[in-house]
């Protein structure tokens, strides 16, 4: 990394809190989640990532893991580190100090300058100065114990993976619950794969987006009743969501990579939010993409729905009945569904499923009602 300003005399008695976002990105780089990275990026690396979604020694990176803060730090600096709870993690050693510029971040991986995107919203809170240079862990972030049952690092998953023998592995991300279009792809894939990664996303989301710990129950019922336990491992991915659309479907799949995979499924919207991208665009990202250097294969499904001729789920590539035989609830909907305690139909999604958010919608709006 480059150096920016000068130190006239370093200090090791700086300590920074970090946020619960930054926190996700400092235990990928600990765990080796975002290998190759060593640490929070330099102005050099943010630049040719935001312009060429490499970093300046060329390998593939797409979204910049920087970090920003108000403290006052000058190179040479040795700062303390430690998780919103106060748990000590480790430290950085400053290399640089640099200001990022947020309106080109914004526009080149985001999309938009747009400040209700909440990834552009949320690098607008974190602010300009960024300090940079390489991290030493000394521990991970905590998570809760139904988290951590399922925490695998990308040592231990690869070696899960090697002791069942799995030379193909499929990966799906997701941070909603699993309904039966997602049950229905990731079974697809795993026709043609030995294994298949659940990896849902743990970290810091949007408001509004299903809590982890509820989803968590989702995954966990789906996997005791409807997925074959030894073609079948649920772990956890405690990265926070950028809501970047494609360029996050690009550093998904390296995550992945790293935790040992070899093909990754993208559907619909990956990543997306709102109306800031287009159903396919975080699939046709892949296109410009040297796959062999990237390390990992993608997957690209089209939307799934029930169809009430084909009696099953199917897509565009293999219905040929007319939309008015699928089925198709909006999110507004099945929340509003499942806020009334109302069951969506079978034929979305499982009633296990259902039965868990339900009593999440009642056990959050009794708290609201306090």
């Amino acid at each position: 990394m480059a150096s920016g300003q000068g130190a006239a005399s370093a200090s090791t008695n700086l300590k920074l809190a970090l946020s619960a976002r930054q926190a996700s990105d400092f235990e990928l780089l600990a765990n080796g989640g975002f290998a190759p990275l060593g640490g929070f990026l330099g102005s050099e690396d943010w630049a040719s990532v935001c312009d060429r979604m490499r970093l300046a020694s060329g390998e593939i990176w797409s979204i910049p893991i920087t970090l920003a803060t108000d403290l006052e730090a000058s190179v040479g600096d040795l700062v303390e580190l430690s998780a919103p709870n106060g748990k000590g993690l480790g430290r950085l050693t400053v290399e640089e100090v640099f200001e990022r510029d947020l309106d080109k971040e914004a526009e080149l991986v985001y999309l938009t300058t747009d400040d209700e995107h909440p990834g552009v919203a949320a690098i607008r809170r974190e602010g300009s100065h960024c300090l940079a240079g390489p991290i030493e862990a000394d521990a991970l972030p905590d998570h809760e114990e139904a988290f951590m049952r399922r925490y695998l690092t990308p040592e231990q998953s690869k070696r899960a993976f090697e002791e069942r023998g799995w030379k193909r592995i499929v990966a799906f991300q997701t941070r909603n619950p699993i309904h039966r279009a997602h049950e229905y792809l990731t079974k697809a894939a795993l026709e043609v794969s030995d294994g298949l990664f659940l990896h849902p996303l743990i970290g810091d989301t949007k408001s509004g987006d299903i809590p982890a710990d509820v989803r968590m129950r989702c995954y966990e019922v789906l996997m005791d009743k409807y997925y074959h336990p030894e073609r079948v491992i649920l772990g956890v991915n405690p990265a926070k969501m950028h809501y970047a659309g494609p360029r996050e479907a690009v550093l998904h799949a390296i995550i992945r990579r790293n935790y040992g995979c070899t093909h990754f499924i993208v559907g619909r919207d990956h990543a997306g939010v709102g109306d800031y991208y287009g159903t396919y665009d975080a699939q046709r990202i892949f296109d410009d993409i040297d796959l062999d250097e990237l390390g990992i294969q993608p997957l690209f499904f089209e939307h799934t729905f029930w169809c009430q001729e084909c009696e099953g789920m199917a897509s565009g590539k293999t219905c040929p009945h007319p939309q008015e035989s699928h089925l198709f609830l909006s999110g507004t909907k099945v929340r509003e569904m499942l806020s009334r305690g109302e069951s969506p139909p079978h034929e979305f999604t499982r009633e296990e499923v259902a039965e868990i958010l339900i009593d999440a919608y009642r056990e959050e709006s009794a708290t609201d009602g306090r």
